[in-house]
């Protein structure tokens, strides 16, 4: 993957996690892999929950009963 967010944005999400912090370009890449990683595994969750309930939309409650059941 590695190309679904841009990395300009997760810059900015290590950015205001720590902010006056310098990033290196080379973290910023990782944090994109690991994020768009989880993102869809956390969307193919959501789809089973949506076809579970009979549907084809992913809802936004179909992600939050993801998020629930993550530690």
């Amino acid at each position: 993957m590695g190309d679904l967010l841009p990395l300009a944005a997760v810059d900015r999400i290590i950015r205001k996690a720590a902010p006056n912090s310098r990033v290196a370009d080379d973290a910023s890449k990782e944090l994109r892999e690991v994020l768009e990683d989880y993102g869809v595994k956390v969307a193919q969750k959501a789809f089973a929950f949506s076809e579970h309930a009979g549907r084809k939309t992913v809802t936004a409650e179909d992600i939050k009963l993801v998020m629930k059941e993550q530690p």
